[in-house]
């Protein structure tokens, strides 16, 4: 089953890539349902949509690190990035509209704050936390969050995979840029 229209392409070979690209979406997301959906990983995969809701878990982490004490100009800056990078999110969300997926195989598993994918805030907010949050509390136990959000995203019928990378791409961009402009060097 081919996904929605995602809007006016034209005609000729682009879209013959719209339509190749919307087939290997539709077939990601039933992929990852078939293999994921009876399993622990969708109580799971809830959770963690309701952690990065608005990026709140993350701004949280980030206020808990900044209250210890302990490099607060880093943590300050890193929670700049994730919030930054949530606004960014939202902002391409409503410039772009792209609708969420509506496949029969893969209904959605949780509710969303409306009907705008791309790209995936929860992603970008995640991306931009593993990035800075990473040197502060380990970069594997951040690369872990961020791979399991992005699935997430996915098995939970909420996300275009391509909403996701996007998301990853867009937080990461951001959360370095904030770090550049707050004066730190790439660790």
């Amino acid at each position: 089953m081919l996904a929605p229209d995602r809007g006016s392409l034209g005609s000729g070979r682009m879209r013959t890539g719209a339509v190749a690209l919307d087939r290997a979406e539709t077939a990601v997301l039933v992929a990852t349902r078939r293999s994921l959906g009876g399993t622990p990983a969708v109580p799971a995969a809830r959770a963690l949509s309701l952690f990065g809701e608005h990026a709140a878990g993350w701004l949280l982490l980030g206020a808990g690190g900044w209250l210890t004490g302990r490099h607060r100009r880093e943590w300050a800056t890193a929670g700049a990035g994730v919030l930054l990078a949530h606004g960014a999110a939202v902002a391409v969300k409503r410039v772009v509209r792209r609708v969420r997926p509506v496949v029969h195989l893969v209904p959605a598993l949780a509710a969303t704050p409306s009907t705008l994918s791309f790209p995936s805030a929860h992603a970008t907010s995640t991306a931009a936390a593993a990035y800075g949050y990473g040197p502060l509390i380990g970069r594997s136990p951040m690369a872990a969050a961020l791979a399991a959000m992005a699935v997430s995203r996915v098995l939970l019928g909420v996300h275009w995979p391509s909403d996701v990378l996007v998301g990853v791409v867009l937080g990461a961009g951001v959360a370095a840029g904030v770090r550049r402009a707050a004066g730190g060097a790439a660790r």
